[in-house]
């Protein structure tokens, strides 16, 4: 069978996101021979490792037998690297993308794509003038719980959508009694830190593509945990926030609630859980389970608090059973993005749709220094 090969650079590889899933769903599409284009040919994805350590470049780069470069510009410049990825740090992912388009790349961002909303559009405009494929990751949408959402949604068993419920977040330790599980450069605005930032963009696509389109937030964010000690055993002050909770009105008027912390502990089903009641039904789901209480199915519970609750709720649900295959979902985006390099399918997930996220994001803190509403237009056209 006839292959074709794609170089792509990697920024960002030796990180834990880069290394644990990235990476990883790249060279597994590489050793289960590639994808198959419209042709009949076989894409193959060859992994170029950029970053500033040779040591860790080298070791990682060694274990699965692919190429690596501390050099970007000599990166940028060779003709045969076609598409640039970015999952390094968010501060300078635009400067860093940037050039990359310039030197005539398409390019595939985590997000945030930038770190500002004027910059997002910056990078929006450049990319949509260049005629060069682009895109961001969205890979929740593909979680095996949102895929059944999703599918939920579409079979019509909500109903109208009259309102949803976003729990997210865990407790990370700030590096004294226990190491931190987030590195320390997500707690400082020096390198793109913050809880708002990071996660916001999330929210923008998951309501955007399975609730509704968001069309105004208020928000309020706090530092819970203003000190923490670092890699290195170094204590720092944390300049950005760690708990926000937000409102997003929906075009429709739905409602939906987001309370998101990394200074909380959980007690529910998961680390990430999303609630949708609709007129005709209700769904809840997490990482990986879906289920859903049609109306039909809706018990009628009796206020009593003289009585303790004997019914369980949780009892009243039904799940959603696993119909479909549910691949890694950072490699269902890299399926779709390296199709639509290839064959020129389409790919939702521009760089646009990342812009939306840094809107939110923007408005986020707007709302929370103005301690108003604040409405989301229309992004302007490049």
């Amino acid at each position: 069978m006839r292959t074709k090969h794609i170089q792509i650079i990697i920024e960002g590889a030796t990180g834990r996101l880069g290394n644990t899933q990235h990476l990883k769903g790249v060279l597994a599409i590489r050793k289960e021979g590639g994808l198959l284009l419209r042709d009949g040919s076989r894409l193959i994805p060859e992994p170029i490792l950029l970053g500033r350590n040779a040591d860790k470049l080298a070791a990682l780069a060694t274990t699965h037998g692919i190429g690596w470069s501390t050099d970007r510009d000599a990166c940028y410049l060779d003709p045969k690297n076609q598409v640039y990825f970015d999952a390094s740090v968010t501060a300078g992912r635009y400067a860093r993308a940037s050039a990359a388009i310039e030197a005539g790349k398409h390019v595939y961002l985590e997000k945030p794509i930038a770190e500002t909303f004027d910059e997002a559009m910056a990078l929006v405009r450049l990319a949509e003038s260049s005629g060069l494929c682009h895109g961001t990751v969205q890979d929740k949408l593909f979680l095996p719980s949102l895929h059944k959402l999703r599918k939920v949604r579409e079979s019509g068993f909500f109903g109208k959508i009259l309102s949803a419920k976003i729990d997210f977040g865990w407790w990370v330790f700030d590096g004294s009694t226990y190491p931190a599980q987030r590195s320390s450069w997500n707690y400082q605005k020096s390198g793109g830190g913050g809880l708002v930032l990071d996660m916001f963009p999330h929210w923008r696509y998951i309501v955007d593509n399975l609730i509704g389109e968001v069309c105004a937030v208020s928000c309020r964010a706090t530092t819970a945990i203003p000190r923490r000690r670092d890699e290195t055993g170094r204590d720092y002050d944390v300049d950005v926030e760690d708990t926000a909770l937000a409102t997003f009105e929906l075009k429709g008027g739905a409602l939906v609630e987001v309370n998101a912390s990394w200074a909380s502990r959980v007690k529910r089903d998961d680390m990430l859980t999303i609630q949708v009641d609709g007129t005709l039904g209700s769904a809840v789901c997490g990482l990986h389970r879906c289920y859903i209480q049609p109306l039909a199915a809706t018990p009628k519970p009796a206020w009593n608090i003289e009585v303790p609750r004997s019914e369980k709720f949780d009892d009243q649900w039904q799940e959603v059973p696993d119909v479909d295959a549910y691949p890694n979902s950072y490699r269902c985006g890299w399926e779709l993005f390296l199709r639509h390099v290839a064959d020129g399918t389409p790919f939702p997930y521009t760089l646009r749709a990342g812009a939306k996220g840094l809107q939110l994001v923007q408005a986020c803190y707007q709302s929370n220094a103005q301690r108003r509403w604040v409405d989301l237009a229309e992004l302007p056209l490049a």
